[in-house]
């Protein structure tokens, strides 16, 4: 009897291990694509920064177009953990971080250095 607890038990472990290690792939699959991300009222007036994710393996690249720019550029970092997004990059001479969490299929909310929010919608 004493073996079937411990096997139940060690299953119910395993399961639930399995689930959470699990999570941050399917997160990471709802932000890869392209990206409209609205950066609202800015010394400069509100901004859309076109990007776009992509996973390979665990590891999620970021990419971002800057305004006047036809060359798309690489952000610093990228990591994805849960539902929220967090980004580093340089854009205009600056150095900012992005959150964004989902709000649902094709939305996403969050701040820009914590000071300007940020809408993403998926572009299809």
């Amino acid at each position: 009897m004493k073996s079937k607890v411990t096997i139940l038990s060690s299953m119910l472990l395993l399961f639930v291990f399995s689930l959470v290690f699990a999570s941050p792939l399917l997160d990471a699959k709802y932000f890869e694509g392209k990206w409209e991300v609205l950066i609202k009222d800015t010394p400069q007036g509100s901004a859309t920064i076109p990007m776009r994710f992509e996973t390979e393996g665990d590891i999620t690249s970021g990419y971002f177009f800057e305004e006047g720019s036809d060359e798309e550029s690489k952000m610093s970092s990228v990591k994805i953990s849960e539902d929220v997004l967090t980004a580093a990059f340089t854009i205009s001479g600056y150095d900012v971080t992005l959150y964004l969490k989902k709000v649902d299929d094709e939305t996403a909310k969050g701040d820009l250095m914590g000071m300007f929010d940020a809408i993403g919608t998926k572009v299809k």
